[in-house]
């Protein structure tokens, strides 16, 4: 990042992806009034730590969602542009939309995140999808209220248990927070709502390759995680890894599993886009970035957030978090403005670990800061707190705190819509 500017010539950055990252970076160079484009496929930013509450009828999705010029007008410079990237020129200096537009840029920031990984067996997706867009959410949701509709009106006994098993693969945080959500949701809002099934009784197996849960917390939080999933009514399987999975049915650790639904929350994969650099990626298709999270050999070309493979200051890999992509977006935005505007050269990047966590159920979570550890009811109030604040909007806030205030008081979760045309 050693290039400098005329001041009379403002050099055009172009952003590909509004995710936290994304977001980040336009809002500070606007900020700055410097002029950026920014282009997603979707017309929204969505808050993905909550997307699972949408899978599991406990928030709708506008709850979570905000439309990216709302959150983006207050800039001049910014140009919000809705459209795929297909082509991405580095010679000529442009990229290319599906709809056949080239869009010039001097500084390109490709921030696409990423999408569901197989480990390549593509052909599971249609029997497990995966949960990362509003989509995503609103198709794991119809489905599985519709596996117990199914179970309501069925006369065979086995077949109703067999709707009524909801399997979740993959023990991550994201595993964990959808098998809680599910086995809640049937425990105690389903219950009241079916006359002929007991949804109660559902079997919710969170299914982990792993000899345990939730490997990147310490192992006391991980075990603390699986009891209170057990309470749950959750029957967590590890050393169970996925063999085969079909309509109806899963075979892990050597055994058919047949199942009503079943959620994949098992691996990603980074954003194919990621490829249209022609640079070298890894196993996930991740980009090596340097610590100015550009890409080496190729000027004023940044990569950030679940596309990059980053490195901390000790030369490992950073996760795949929000906080780090948001933090990414924020750093170099605010590095390109003062690079921009006074040739000042920046610092490397410097993650600063605000915590992982991960909710288990109604007033149950484990936070680990690595220094401090927090589990149980206090550990879910903080991190409540902090979602509603990270929340794009006043608006948003108070509509799903007064949400989750509902919901632990009643129980009861209001966004159990059935889209039409879904079949489980």
């Amino acid at each position: 990042m050693s290039t400098t500017y005329d001041a009379l010539r403002r050099p055009r950055t172009v952003v590909v992806g509004a995710g936290f990252a994304g977001i980040e970076v336009a809002r500070a160079l606007g900020k700055a009034g410097l002029p950026v484009t920014i282009i997603d496929r979707q017309n929204h930013h969505l808050f993905q730590p909550l997307l699972y509450q949408v899978a599991t009828a406990a928030l709708s999705p506008a709850d979570i969602a905000e439309p990216i010029r709302k959150m983006l007008g207050r800039y001049a410079s910014v140009e919000v542009m809705l459209g795929a990237v297909t082509a991405i020129d580095t010679q000529a200096r442009k990229v290319t939309l599906a709809t056949g537009t080239d869009v010039p840029f001097d500084i390109l920031v490709l921030a696409t995140g990423a999408m569901h990984g197989y480990f390549g067996h593509e052909e599971w997706s249609g029997f497990a999808p995966g949960l990362k867009t509003i989509e995503d959410a609103r198709r794991i949701r119809s489905r599985l209220l519709l596996t117990f509709e199914k179970a309501e009106m069925s006369a065979d006994v086995t077949e109703q248990e067999r709707l009524m098993t909801i399997a979740v693969i993959g023990g991550g945080p994201t595993g964990v927070e959808l098998a809680g959500s599910i086995a809640e949701l049937a425990r105690y809002t389903l219950a009241r709502d079916f006359h002929r099934i007991r949804p109660q009784t559902a079997t919710v197996l969170l299914l982990e390759a792993g000899p345990r849960i939730l490997t990147a917390f310490p192992e006391n939080l991980a075990a603390y995680a699986q009891t209170k999933l057990k309470t749950l009514g959750v029957t967590v399987r590890t050393n169970c890894a996925v063999e085969r999975i079909e309509n109806g049915a899963i075979v892990a650790g050597g055994e058919k599993i047949s199942a009503g639904l079943a959620i994949w929350a098992a691996g990603v994969t980074a954003s194919p886009l990621g490829s249209l650099l022609g640079v070298a990626t890894d196993r996930a298709g991740r980009i090596s970035v340097d610590r100015q999270l550009s890409v080496p050999g190729l000027k004023d070309i940044y990569v950030l957030g679940d596309l990059a493979l980053t490195p901390d200051e000790h030369g490992n890999p950073l996760p795949g978090l929000a906080q780090v992509a948001k933090q990414e977006g924020g750093y170099l935005g605010h590095a390109l403005a003062k690079r921009i505007r006074r040739g000042a050269a920046p610092k490397p990047f410097v993650f600063h670990n605000r915590g992982n966590t991960a909710i288990i159920g109604r007033h149950a979570a484990v936070f680990d800061f690595g220094w401090w550890r927090l589990k149980g009811w206090f550990a879910w109030g903080f991190w409540a707190l902090i979602h509603v604040y990270l929340l794009v909007g006043f608006q948003h806030r108070l509509m799903v705190a007064i949400q989750w205030l509902w919901r632990y008081l009643t129980y009861e979760r209001g966004a159990r819509l059935i889209a039409e045309n879904v079949e489980a």
